[in-house]
């Protein structure tokens, strides 16, 4: 009851927080708007470009948005949390369902401006790219708090998951194919993580047409099991953190 209880807290207070912030809910409709007329329209293969975009709108959504953990110990509610009844677990769980459902959010938005690629796979390939969207904001929601929950300063944060998030992102496959790259990047690639989430949204929305892209199943498998990984590594940090530290 503990564990639920608090999992529901957290993820609630995630998103009251979010409606009220009125330039913080118009940033995660209009960015996307944004990105999308001022580099989707200027790149060649709107088709191919899409995939990748998403994918670069919802990791950076994601990965920022845990920047409220480095908020939330300077104000003391993170020491709250560590003193209360309820196991770490649920803590970790319930941040990161919390912005994992706001990254969604602003991905789904993102995935509205599809029909402008002149491309549009059925509402099942919707349906599953949906899905496929909430596994990539869960991942890198977790990859976010893996490093927030080490991070004293919202600077240093913005500087070591830029240093994190863009160059893994250039790698993915999201510009060009792993088929034209050379032999040593395409090995950079298929050893990338990002690589396969990119795969899994490429194959949800194209249904298995995107010929040299890992397969959907492979994709997604790969995908959650680096997420479960990663959430492993974060529960293990709130565990070993002392309420004293936060004192």
């Amino acid at each position: 009851m503990h564990f639920w209880l608090a999992v529901g807290t957290l993820w609630r207070r995630d998103l009251v927080r979010f409606w009220r912030e009125k330039a913080r809910v118009l940033g995660y409709v209009g960015s996307p708007l944004v990105f999308w007329l001022l580099i989707g329209s200027g790149f060649g293969d709107l088709a191919f470009f899409f995939p990748g975009a998403l994918v670069l709108t919802v990791m950076f959504s994601a990965a920022f948005s845990t920047m409220s953990l480095i908020e939330d110990r300077r104000e003391g509610f993170l020491l709250s949390m560590l003193v209360s009844p309820a196991p770490r677990s649920s803590m970790v769980l319930g941040k990161i369902l919390g912005s994992s459902t706001l990254a969604w959010i602003q991905g789904v938005v993102f995935l509205c401006f599809l029909p402008a690629t002149g491309y549009w796979p059925g509402a099942a390939g919707i349906l599953g790219a949906a899905a496929v969207i909430f596994l990539i904001a869960f991942t890198f929601t977790v990859l976010g708090f893996a490093i927030a929950w080490q991070m004293d300063s919202t600077q240093g944060f913005h500087a070591v998951m830029n240093l994190v998030l863009l160059p893994l992102w250039l790698v993915s496959g999201a510009l060009f194919p792993i088929a034209s790259a050379h032999g040593w990047v395409q090995w950079l690639m298929r050893l990338n993580p990002v690589t396969y989430t990119v795969a899994a949204l490429r194959q949800s929305l194209e249904r298995g047409a995107a010929a040299g892209v890992p397969p959907l199943s492979t994709s997604v498998l790969v995908t959650a099991a680096f997420a479960i990984l990663l959430f492993a590594a974060s529960t293990m940090f709130a565990r070993r953190t002392s309420a004293g530290s936060f004192a």
